[in-house]
């Protein structure tokens, strides 16, 4: 698996870009004064409220609030994962893209590894790897010819309910029924017949000791050793987030079985990780706001024909935790959609398990279970998109779909049942990343028992239940500037739009700071450490390295803000200010805590030194 891209690189590529021209070639951007301008691609408006500022190499929409830098950009716009964007924004700039080893460290440093062709790029087999894209992409396209050829395929495929120009969208084809017809096609040498094979194309047929088959002489006679993987089936390519083939997934014309067959795992198709049908999801141009996960290709297609196209698909494989990643890097709701028979409900809870731990404040999940016999292509061709929509609204919430669950194994209408349910729902609930919709998980699963949620949480987290630690009875109250935001907020503002102010900041001051447990503070003084180690030309690159974490939209929030001065000059006294009276306040509020210890009790000799100490830095304070 090819290691992490490395920070470094993200710079270089975010210093290199115009976004201007990015979005330029995408959207028709006017001109206003040292900014451009737009009606949003993002959502209908008449009046343009999309803007995109050069200097900042940043677009922020006033309309809808979206916004970001290039490669948010392209992850918005073409809905690529964060990989495949910076490999599009660095194949345009003529960039490869490093890859760090495990462990490495070697691209913490600036430039370290950028536009070399180090890492994943220089892996041996890297060049027949990238060669399997044009054979699978050809492979494609006879199967597509071979489904005009073939008067059975087509009809089975009508009778289906597929339009041509669905299929044409899809790139559905058709292969023969025949042991070798790709082999023949595409495999007139040895080294051709590698290269099927590595794609999962043919199979090598078993051989017997002595029987003579094997063909290391690199002739042609490859029949005499292989066989073509998918015979007499419906072919529906598989494509990355780019648009390339990398796999088949073939539906049998037949009675025969399988039913399904996909690709094997080979080295560009890992179907614990792919979505069939996020590409042409992607490219349906409309406003994405959830995704649709379905178990079959039949299921996407025919509801992407009926205007539902914002359904995916997992690969004959349950879904992963990798699949929930690719989805939430694109949308805040996903919503599962399976048969209510009994293998769909276990389907379900699978895909539960893995949801558990993505669920969080900001996300939904949802689960849809459809009549018996039913899925959801046969259901959208017979009720039609509306109908079909309306059950898609109705959809179980995660938390409701847990509570039901558990309520059918444990009768919480006495004591032994409730500590069942809790009992079962306590490994469910330690899944939960701990945060606001735990709590408010724990709460629903507290109120379906019957108990106080306090006394769940208790028994869950005995360690939770301490009280907090006692705070002065008057803490300084000045720590907001009206219309500003707080202090913090302020410098991180001004930090953002003017990089190059970090310099205002002394490193003593940085290590005072860092001392300070006001909220907001960790952000500002990891921004002060990066920045004065890495210098950021563009607001872009300080942004980009907080894409991971999570206070990046907070930061893009405040990056979209007005900025409080107009130059660096302004920014760096603004931000000494800032700071000057953050490191004054926090001794006030130190100071006032030892008083009112010392008033209650008797301070150590630590704190008496520490008193007397603020006392004289105050007085100073004081006298300025």
């Amino acid at each position: 698996m090819a290691g992490r891209i490395p920070q470094a690189f993200i710079d270089e590529l975010i210093a290199r870009a115009d976004i201007v021209e990015i979005i330029g070639a995408r959207v028709p951007l006017k001109r206003a004064g040292r900014e451009y301008k737009a009606c949003c691609p993002f959502h209908d408006e008449k009046t343009p409220s999309f803007w995109v500022s050069p200097d900042k190499q940043f677009y922020h929409c006033f309309g809808c609030g979206v916004h970001g830098t290039a490669l948010g950009f392209l992850m918005e716009y073409d809905r690529l994962p964060f990989p495949e964007a910076v490999e599009d924004l660095a194949t345009r700039l003529g960039l490869t893209v490093p890859r760090e080893a495990p462990g490495s460290a070697a691209a913490a440093q600036p430039g370290a590894g950028a536009g070399t062709g180090g890492g994943a790029a220089g892996a041996p087999g890297a060049e027949e790897t990238a060669a399997l894209y044009p054979l699978l992409a050809k492979v494609a396209q006879f199967y597509a010819q071979q489904l005009q050829r073939s008067e059975r395929a087509r009809a089975y495929a009508q009778q289906r309910g597929l339009q041509p120009d669905t299929m044409e969208r899809f790139g559905i084809g058709y292969a023969a029924d025949s042991w070798n017809e790709v082999l023949r096609r595409f495999g007139a040498s040895a080294r051709d017949q590698s290269a099927l094979l590595a794609a999962g194309l043919i199979i090598e047929r078993e051989r017997t000791e002595g029987s003579g088959t094997g063909n290391s002489s690199g002739n042609s006679s490859g029949s005499d050793r292989y066989y073509d993987r998918f015979r007499d089936r419906l072919m529906f390519p598989i494509r990355d987030t780019r648009g390339r083939v990398i796999a088949f997934g073939g539906r049998v014309l037949g009675s025969g079985e399988p039913k399904y067959l996909n690709s094997p795992e080979t080295a560009l198709f890992h179907k614990g990780k792919e979505l069939y049908g996020l590409y042409e999801t992607r490219l349906a141009r409309k406003p994405l706001k959830r995704l649709l996960v379905v178990e079959g290709y039949m299921d996407v297609v025919r509801l992407h024909q009926a205007g539902l196209t914002d359904a995916v698909a997992t690969l004959g494989t349950a879904t992963t935790a990798e699949h929930l990643h690719r989805a939430f890097r694109l949308v805040n709701e996903v919503v599962f959609c399976f048969d209510g028979d009994r293998a769909g409900r276990a389907a379900a809870w699978r895909a539960l398990l893995q949801a558990l731990p993505e669920a969080r404040a900001g996300r939904e999940l949802r689960f849809l279970f459809l009549p018996d016999g039913e899925d959801p292509d046969s259901l959208v061709g017979r009720d039609g998109p509306e109908r079909f929509g309306a059950r898609l609204d109705d959809a179980l919430p995660l938390s409701e779909y847990l509570v039901a669950q558990l309520a059918e194994q444990a009768d919480v209408a006495h004591a032994d049942g409730k500590a069942h349910f809790v009992a079962l729902a306590k490994p469910l609930l330690e899944k939960v990343t701990p945060g606001v919709y735990r709590e408010l998980l724990l709460d629903r699963i507290a109120a379906a028992a019957g108990l106080p949620s306090e006394r769940l949480q208790q028994w869950l987290d005995p360690a939770g239940s301490r009280p907090a630690a006692p705070v002065a009875r008057n803490p300084p109250t000045a720590t907001r500037t009206v219309g500003r935001g707080s202090l913090v907020t302020q410098a991180i503002t001004l930090l953002l739009h003017f990089p190059a102010a970090v310099g205002a900041v002394s490193d003593a001051q940085q290590r005072q700071l860092a001392q300070m447990s006001q909220p907001g503070v960790a952000v500002l003084v990891a921004l002060l450490s990066q920045l004065g180690a890495n210098a950021a030309g563009t607001m872009a690159q300080t942004l980009e390295r907080w894409r991971e974490r999570p206070e990046y939209r907070r930061l893009c929030e405040l990056g979209a803000s007005k900025p409080l001065v107009h130059d660096e000059a302004a920014a760096r006294q603004e931000l000494s200010q800032a700071v000057a009276r953050l490191l004054d306040l926090e001794l006030r509020r130190r100071l006032e805590l030892l008083i009112e210890k010392a008033r209650a009790q008797t301070l150590d000799e630590a704190e008496k030194q520490e008193l007397q100490a603020l006392t004289v830095a105050q007085s100073r304070v004081g006298g300025h």
